[in-house]
């Protein structure tokens, strides 16, 4: 099945989708409230079409917003609340004129606002008016969303590649949602009819229809209508981008690596189900444009390996179906962080203003996130990933391979089994290099820093100003401590360092900015002082050692442990 004909279908299909809900209520309500004959045009032969003409140019107006706000920065540095708020206020002063029909020139006259300009204002748009009927559906395709991922696709992975055949697959797509619109809005027109309910130019139905055009241009000005489409998938409304995405395999969309059983529907099958049959290399973070979250810092996937599970979370702040997935990851976070799990956001533009990182950082804040996000506006990690979705979230080992994704939203149960599993193996690799460290007939180099400080028992991974109470029985911190990424830093004057080890040589790096004495007392009660003037690599014993001791050594405020070595 090509992609051009399941753009087709996919335009079809979103009609169906919550995030079409701005859109179908107006496309129908001006089409009824234009259906009456009026006197005046009882003899013209040349009759106009309404549904046709606001569709088309609905159809007409999401070309061009596409092409503008989308897939170009031409208006990046126009804020995004300005086309909500245009669409918003075209639509309300519709359904005011609507609503007051004939009476419009009447009020104007009431309010002292009488002007040529007002009195045409209320007859071309309350009545026949083509150019009514062409602004109505021009309004539309600023605001205009879907819950498409054929439409993601065609943004974000045809169009950069090839503007000819994007145009192509963007026009199919937008045909379909069109031709169905057009269908829905003729039949209600016909069943209008039928009713006879429109015989009164300025009746209720017309009322009824003017209100539901001024509570759309509230919803879409307050922003309410994306909180309402999100209530309503919440709800379980049905969801056609399954449908899409089964059409999508057929086009070859999907990872061809990826085992048959990861997909929304699996319910308690083993992890090993849902991984990849053959993990692939993860990328690295490719030209990133920005980072939130990192104190200004650069990171990276490579960074992690060896250290931490990485969930990498591909997202746009303004796409309904990302929303949706930020509490879970939220959570996520906030319970497995300090258990050797990462998160990092890779932020993929799909709208313009979302390439601006104060707009991206400002989303951040109002969504919680607390995890690290990087800006991806030219789509180079997006393309190494080989992604076409938004959401989609990739689990990286400790070797840096990427053994599972999930695309789109749901899946929540599954993917964090997976989380769990992956940690649950980290942690047993490092329980493992823990007691072979302490088996061995000498003792590894052994580092404080949270970057590689593996061996200290109780200080895995952890940053910053602590209290740690240690244990004689393995390389543990006692006391207050600041750890930072190369050393751990001693806040009181009596903090130690619990070290069992096999060897007959130890040297400890060590640093202070005045001359001081650290303590160095071993299992049999001999104690050392070691002068610590500069930072440099210190002997605590060399040659006079006897293997399974254990030593307490005791470290002055502000001195910076670095690392054990051993000989």
């Amino acid at each position: 099945m090509s992609l051009l004909f399941v753009s087709f279908i996919a335009g079809v299909l979103t009609v169906l989708a919550p995030c079409i809900l701005p859109v179908l209520p107006v496309i129908i309500g001006r089409s009824l409230t234009q259906s009456d004959k009026s006197k005046e045009d009882a003899g013209n032969t040349k009759k106009r079409n309404t549904p046709l003409v606001v569709c088309l140019s609905l159809a007409v107006s999401i070309f061009i917003f596409t092409i503008l706000l989308k897939v170009s920065t031409a208006f990046i540095d126009i804020p995004e609340n300005f086309w909500k708020y245009l669409s918003a206020t075209i639509l309300i002063g519709f359904g005011i004129l609507t609503f007051f029909g004939e009476s419009w020139a009447v009020l104007m006259n009431k309010l002292g606002l009488t002007s040529k300009s007002n009195i045409l204002l209320g007859k071309g748009l309350t009545k026949k008016s083509l150019k009514g009927d062409i602004i109505m559906g021009a309004a539309l395709g600023p605001v205009f969303s879907t819950c498409s991922p054929t439409y993601f696709i065609i943004l974000a992975t045809v169009l950069p590649v090839s503007i000819g055949k994007g145009i192509t697959y963007l026009l199919a797509y937008i045909l379909g949602l069109s031709l169905v619109l057009f269908g829905i809005s003729v039949l209600g027109q016909k069943f209008v009819k039928k009713l006879n309910i429109l015989a009164n130019p300025n009746g209720w139905f017309k009322k009824i229809m003017a209100i539901i055009f001024i509570l759309v241009g509230i919803l879409i000005a307050t922003g309410f209508d994306k909180k309402f489409q999100t209530y309503i998938l919440d709800k379980g409304f049905f969801d056609v981008t399954k449908i899409e995405q089964k059409l999508l395999e057929t086009v070859g969309t999907q990872s061809e690596d990826k085992a048959s059983s990861n997909d929304n529907d699996i319910q308690n099958k083993d992890v090993e189900k849902l991984l990849y049959k053959k993990p692939i290399i993860a990328p690295e973070i490719s030209t990133p444009d920005g980072f939130i979250n990192t104190n200004n810092l650069p990171i990276t996937i490579r960074e992690h390996i060896g250290k931490k599970i990485v969930l990498l979370d591909v997202w746009t702040y303004s796409c309904i179906n990302c929303k949706r997935t930020i509490p879970y990851l939220n959570e996520w976070y906030s319970k497995y962080k300090d258990n050797g799990f990462e998160i990092i956001g890779l932020h993929t533009p799909e709208f313009a203003f979302e390439h601006k990182i104060e707009n991206v950082k400002e989303a951040v804040k109002d969504e919680k996130i607390q995890f690290p996000v990087v800006l991806d506006n030219d789509y180079s990690t997006w393309n190494e990933l080989g992604n076409r979705y938004w959401p989609r979230k990739y689990i990286i080992d400790l070797e840096g391979n990427i053994v599972y994704d999930h695309i789109g939203e749901g899946g929540y149960e599954e993917t964090e089994k997976v989380i769990q599993h992956f940690l649950k193996l980290n942690k047993e690799i490092t329980q493992e290099k823990k007691e072979a460290n302490m088996s061995l007939s000498k003792t590894r180099e052994t580092y404080f820093g949270s970057d590689r400080n593996e061996y200290v028992t109780n200080a895995i991974r952890i940053s910053g100003t602590h209290t740690f109470v240690g244990n004689k029985k393995n390389v543990s911190l006692d006391g207050v401590w600041n750890i930072q990424k190369e050393y751990a830093q001693s806040k009181q004057d009596n903090a130690k360092i619990y070290f069992p080890f096999n060897a007959k040589d130890m040297y400890l790096v060590l640093s202070s900015d005045i001359p001081t004495n650290v303590v160095v007392v071993d299992d049999s009660g001999q104690t050392k002082n070691i002068r610590v003037e500069k930072e440099t690599l210190y002997t605590l014993y060399s040659g006079d050692v006897q293997k399974n001791t254990s030593v307490t050594i005791t470290i002055p405020k502000n001195v910076k442990v670095f690392a054990a070595t051993f000989g």
